[in-house]
């Protein structure tokens, strides 16, 4: 059976990020319920009207449940699907999906975390399944070590290819006021920094911030007469292979493979057709293996496409204009946040606004590169 998707006929109609870096005495839900208020002003739409409520938070297994009370609301239909950073966006499969059929009329996906000011550390509720817990690896870390160690083995991909990656996300993000890490980075200052589980780096990891975020979404016919921009979903869809990456045929392939080209397939466009990208880059090896497998240049020529230059500010394809989780933020989960990048290009509102930039695609990773997901946007002229 092939996809069905409502290609155009739902819109994001508000979009927000509230306390990006540090934003200390707030609860995740806190956080989480002030980026949705936020949404809904600049969707001017009221907090009653929404319908559906999809969230995941770090903290709370009933995150769906919490909003709903902390809104005050009674909502026809709650999603709390955990997929790691992948989340959010097969939370918008869905909101797309039931908002097409009828069945909602303002769906609203959010996160919040406080992860930099509770602590300061990466904090899961996931850790190694069954089989790989004996071992004792560094949980979630050590997984991406082992498909860069791979990468590196099998297509000679370099340490200087891996730390161009952390390098291009901090040029979007000295250039982007919301950015939390800012000022120089070489791919020296990337190879020094310490080492953690090898081949990766303390600068290969993404930071450890606080921040939320929020879509809303309605139909199409409803949010071109509001107050933003047009930003139709031209595709989405979502694809999982396994928990542990262990359990993958080739350690260097990602479902993402399977969620981009059925993404594109709905929104009926190429790679070559995509102006701007944003990934889910926990680590620099993830930025590598997705521009790979969706399609952006060849498998094992990642390491030598994002070196060219051809991701940097200027360069060829614009990957996490923002900065991305290596150097904008990465408060636990990322996935919200390239979601909103990629709306804020389609609107023409980004820090790094993409000149005359018509589509968008914002890539979800989970777990331990075992859940992905793949949303492309577009403007106006797209539909």
């Amino acid at each position: 059976m092939g996809d069905v998707f409502p290609r155009g006929r739902v819109s994001v109609a508000g979009a927000s990020t509230f306390g990006v870096g540090e934003m200390p005495g707030h609860s995740t839900i806190e956080m989480a319920g002030k980026a949705v208020q936020l949404a809904l002003a600049d969707a001017a739409i009221g907090l009653a009207e929404v319908d559906g409520l999809f969230i995941a938070l770090p903290d709370d297994l009933f995150a769906g449940l919490s909003l709903a009370q902390y809104l005050g609301l009674h909502p026809r239909f709650t999603d709390n699907n955990r997929a790691g950073g992948a989340s959010f966006m097969s939370h918008l499969v869905t909101a797309c999906m039931m908002l097409d059929a009828g069945y909602l009329d303002c769906a609203v996906i959010a996160y919040g975390a406080n992860q930099r000011s509770s602590g300061g550390k990466l904090s899961t509720p996931a850790r190694p399944d069954r089989w790989d817990a004996p071992y004792n690896p560094m949980y979630p870390l050590s997984f991406y070590a082992l498909a860069a160690a791979r990468h590196m083995h099998q297509y000679g991909t370099t340490r200087e290819e891996l730390a161009s990656v952390a390098v291009a996300a901090r040029l979007w993000a000295n250039t982007n006021p919301e950015a939390f890490a800012k000022g120089p980075l070489t791919i020296e200052d990337v190879i020094a920094s310490r080492l953690i589980s090898s081949p990766i780096r303390a600068r290969d990891c993404c930071l450890v911030t606080d921040g939320a975020a929020a879509l809303v979404l309605t139909r199409t016919d409803r949010a071109k007469d509001g107050p933003q921009p047009l930003v139709p979903v031209l595709g989405a869809a979502a694809a999982t292979w396994y928990n542990s990456v262990t359990q993958a045929d080739d350690i260097t392939v990602t479902a993402a493979a399977e969620s981009g080209p059925r993404a594109m397939a709905m929104a009926g466009l190429a790679p070559s057709q995509i102006d701007t990208v944003q990934l889910y880059d926990a680590f620099t090896i993830n930025t590598i293996l997705f521009l790979e497998d969706l399609g952006f240049c060849a498998k094992g020529e990642g390491g030598k496409f994002v070196a060219s230059g051809a991701i940097s500010p200027g360069g060829s394809l614009p990957v996490n204009t923002n900065g991305g989780g290596l150097s904008c933020c990465h408060p636990g989960m990322y996935g919200m946040f390239a979601m909103v990048e990629a709306v804020r290009q389609m609107r023409g509102t980004a820090a790094n606004q993409i000149a005359g930039a018509k589509t968008a695609l914002a890539h979800g990773n989970g777990g331990t590169l075992s859940a992905q997901a793949t949303v492309i946007f577009g403007n106006a002229e797209t539909v």
